[in-house]
């Protein structure tokens, strides 16, 4: 995600500003074919590496396990290979992460012009009133593309990553596992195959169309220029007009002057980039944080997210856009409306506190061996009921004992004894389940942690209803502020301030966000693998608690003060927007008529306006 923002952020400006003057649709075309190569590469590591192997005390190739003791001394001998100097077994080093680069850039490159570019050509052929229709039905529609993804990332996160490679029986750990991989690589191919195809009906629409309500016949490219009450017409070729780069970029340098010293439009990015910054790093962490608090796989995260809420937001979206055109909403008004239902899902999202689940019950870690709660690191990983296993402390291939505790393995368990194979694997004989529950008549476990309790349960269904809730009101006033956006800038920048809202997400909000959510929510780890020789490798079991709070704190924290920013927004808005005598804005739209009402226009004549020094924003 970090690569693709890199090769978004390489080329946005430019293409925000010279692209409007280009041919638009083309422009699309090209970068949906930029998008097609770098999804192809992304996926290229997954056929030039080798097979995934994760951590397990028993080998795959093993077509059963009976008799073979858990509680046994050749584990510190595979712990002794992790550690530098001891028969440290190194890995070899792969540049496979190359292709990942370069592709996710690709990627990146290849998404810059559609939105900037888009935006703005459905904008200028389109009539005032109906813009806002437009805007709420193509963000309505391009949310087709979200569910189809969280979809299919529900399937594929099923199907193990090597599929099709390696003998499926063989696997001993299921998508609820937290070493189990996904074939990833499938997504990348089918995004592949869809970008080439959405890039064909781009290369047929035209340079420009007829503006609805526009007489075809009347349309010319002859300027009207009034000075001093007499009309001389200039008439100019395409052919005769030659490129002047350095006038052209002269022009984008003072451009973006213009757009950084509109107040409202700079105070707007501020507010936009805590709230955007705020909701990478909840989309990026929320599936682990749904498995780690709910005990929920990735699967099933990917497909609640795709069957319920994006639909919601896909509603709410449209809504935003009709209910706009249907009332006539004023620029003032239309902020009011953005900011409310902003405010409201906040507040909404407040209930997520409460929602949340205890920990995990794993020995050594949550609980003791007596399955009494402790404090985070204050006991040892062994007890005395393991005491005679020499356990590796760098294996992570949990156990679910009979007694409804979760050991960080067989080992640990004191496990003697085992029967059957791979996932039918059960160990016999622990001492340490004996230990915690005298009356237990079992004293066996089967790999794999232990399920989450019914309460657990009724409390993830809550998570899902406040989720959509939430997300119903952030998406509803998404398209009045976007509309507050576009008009608030003079209508030949209008591809440049989108462009550079894009820009400000993702170099500000994009790619630092999902670095220090990561860094907070890794503060929260109880279980760490062990990769290489002793490094270390991903969280295999975090403090549920302590995740919840750290989470939501950062996220909250991040939002509370945007709407301070909202509040100074909407009142330049209602202070210049607001009033009836106050003059015409920069972009040419009266203040005192409803944000969506179409502006009168003298014939297909172009009228002079005064020089930027005498109007440097609109407001």
């Amino acid at each position: 995600m970090l690569h693709r923002a890199e090769g978004n952020l390489l080329v946005i400006s430019f293409v925000s500003y010279f692209g409007a003057k280009l041919h638009r649709p083309r422009i699309i075309a090209l970068g949906c074919f930029i998008m097609s190569l770098g999804s192809i590469l992304a996926a290229m590591p997954h056929f030039i590496m080798g097979r995934y192997k994760y951590e397990t005390i028993y080998p795959a190739s093993d077509n059963s396990t009976f008799g073979i003791s858990p509680c046994s001394a050749d584990q510190a001998l595979k712990e002794s290979k992790r550690i530098p100097g001891l028969g440290c077994e190194k890995e070899d080093s792969s540049y496979a992460w190359i292709a990942v680069y370069i592709g996710n850039i690709l990627r990146g490159i290849g998404e810059t012009p559609i939105t900037p570019l888009g935006i703005s050509y459905l904008d200028d052929f389109s009539k005032e009133e109906d813009t806002p229709m437009y805007i709420g039905g193509l963000h309505t529609i391009a949310m087709i593309g979200p569910i189809g993804g969280f979809l299919l990332g529900s399937l594929l996160a099923r199907l193990y990553v090597d599929i099709g490679f390696v003998d499926l029986g063989t696997i001993t750990i299921t998508p609820a596992d937290s070493r189990w991989v996904g074939a990833w690589w499938l997504g990348f191919l089918v995004a592949a195959v869809l970008n080439l195809t959405a890039a064909i009906p781009f290369c047929f629409l035209p340079k420009s169309l007829n503006k609805d309500g526009e007489n075809p016949h009347s349309k010319t490219k002859t300027a009207t220029v009034t000075m001093d009450g007499d009309q001389q017409q200039i008439q100019k070729s395409e052919s005769q007009q030659g490129v002047d780069w350095a006038g052209k970029l002269k022009g984008f340098f003072k451009s973006l002057k213009r757009i950084f010293g509109n107040k409202m439009y700079f105070v707007l990015l501020c507010y936009s980039l805590l709230q955007f910054s705020s909701f990478i790093g909840y989309l990026t962490y929320n599936p682990k944080y749904m498995e780690q608090q709910y005990g929920q796989t990735a699967s099933k995260s990917n497909f609640i997210t795709g069957v319920a809420v994006l639909p919601v937001v896909s509603i709410s979206i449209f809504l935003g856009g009709f209910i706009m055109k249907k009332y006539k909403l004023s620029i003032v008004s239309a902020a009011k409306m953005a900011f409310l239902s902003a405010f409201m899902a906040f507040l909404i999202s407040l209930l997520y506190i409460v929602v949340g689940c205890e920990n995990r019950t794993v020995a050594g870690l949550t609980v003791s061996y007596d399955g009494q709660p402790v404090a985070r690191g204050t006991i040892p990983l062994s007890s005395a009921c393991n005491a005679n296993c020499t356990c590796a402390t760098n294996q992570w291939d949990p156990v679910c004992g009979a007694n409804g505790i979760t050991y960080v393995s067989a080992c640990f368990a004191g496990c003697k004894n085992t029967t059957g194979s791979q996932k039918d694997t059960v160990f016999h004989n622990c001492d340490c389940i004996e230990k915690a529950d005298f009356a237990t008549r079992n004293s066996s476990a089967v790999l794999g942690e232990c399920p989450r309790s019914d309460g657990c349960t009724r409390k993830f269904i809550y998570f899902v209803a406040i989720k959509i809730l939430s997300s119903f009101f952030y998406a509803l006033g998404g398209t009045p502020l976007y509309m507050v956006m576009i008009r608030c800038v003079p209508q030949e920048l209008k591809s440049l301030a989108i462009g550079i809202n894009i820009l400000i997400m993702r170099a500000l909000g994009g790619i630092p966000a999902p670095v220090y959510f990561g860094a907070v929510i890794d503060l929260t780890c109880l279980k760490w693998a062990s990769t290489g020789c002793g490094q270390q490798g991903a969280c295999r079991l975090y403090d549920s608690t302590a995740y919840r709070y750290y989470f939501l704190s950062l996220i909250y924290g991040l939002r509370a003060p945007a709407f301070l920013l909202g509040l100074v927004f909407f009142l330049l808005v209602k202070k210049h927007f607001g009033g009836k005598g106050t003059p015409t804005p920069e972009n040419g739209k009266k203040e005192d008529v409803p944000l969506n009402e179409e502006a009168k226009s003298n014939g297909n004549e172009l009228v002079v306006r005064p020089s930027d020094g005498d109007k440097d924003s609109c407001i």
